[in-house]
Parts: structure tokens; C-alpha cells; sequence
């Protein structure tokens, strides 16, 4: 499936707003780690490699989760209940676009937010 010699891919993002997740998802990398590679497992995308960094006791984290479809990314801004979502998959070897919508409506429910932007684009 490539286009202009490129590989066709799937780019979901979002920015949400008033999140009224639990503080733990919000701010412990620990929390957002274990969360985050539920919902990619669930989602039947494969995790290759992740790292979560806390900036700061009560502080945002950011969140990667390298997957062998391509990415998820987070971070997230406790002290104004705004997350940014971010899972791109490619789509060379079959089309993972149903994998990738399963996952983020998943990571935008699970923060729960007031307000949500979202952005999509087809990559190639």
C-alpha cells in the first residue's frame, strides 16, 4: 500500500481538555504506563519497545510506546487537566487503520475529557 513511494499511514491526534481522569493517569508515569500498554494490547497493536518520564513529583508525564505499526505518544498537564494524544500506524503490510481508531477512542475515554480536538490525516 504505498502512494508516491511513500508507506500509507494512519496519523490520530488530539488535544483534550478538562480531563476529569483520575489524578494518577494525569501525573504517575507508573499509572499512564500501566494504562497505556493495556489499551494497546487490547487494541491488537504490537509494542516493541515504551518509556515514560514524570517531570516532577505531581508533575506531567510523557508517554512513548514504540509499536512494530509505528507509535502512541501522550503528555499530559495535570495542573490544567489537558492531555495531547498522539498514535500514528503505518499501513505497508496490511491496513492497521481499525487498530488505530480502537486505540485512541480508548485513550480519549479513558481521560475523559470536557473538550477534545481531534486531528487526522493520512500519512503517505
Amino acid at each position: 500500500m504505498t502512494s508516491s513511494g511513500g508507506i500509507d499511514g494512519l496519523h490520530l491526534m488530539a488535544n483534550l481538555h478538562g480531563c476529569a481522569a483520575g489524578a494518577g493517569l494525569l501525573d504517575d508515569a507508573i499509572a499512564l504506563r500501566h494504562a497505556s500498554l493495556g489499551l494497546v494490547a487490547a487494541s491488537g497493536l504490537t509494542p516493541v519497545g515504551e518509556c515514560f518520564h514524570q517531570f516532577g513529583e505531581g508533575g506531567g508525564v510523557t508517554g512513548v510506546v514504540m509499536l512494530a505499526e509505528s507509535h502512541l505518544s501522550l503528555h499530559t498537564w495535570p495542573e490544567k487537566r489537558f492531555v495531547t494524544v498522539d498514535v500514528f500506524v503505518c499501513n505497508m503490510n496490511c491496513d492497521n487503520s481499525a487498530k488505530a481508531r480502537q486505540l485512541f477512542a480508548a485513550l480519549v475515554a479513558l481521560f475523559s475529557p470536557g473538550e477534545e480536538r481531534v486531528y487526522e490525516m493520512a500519512r503517505a
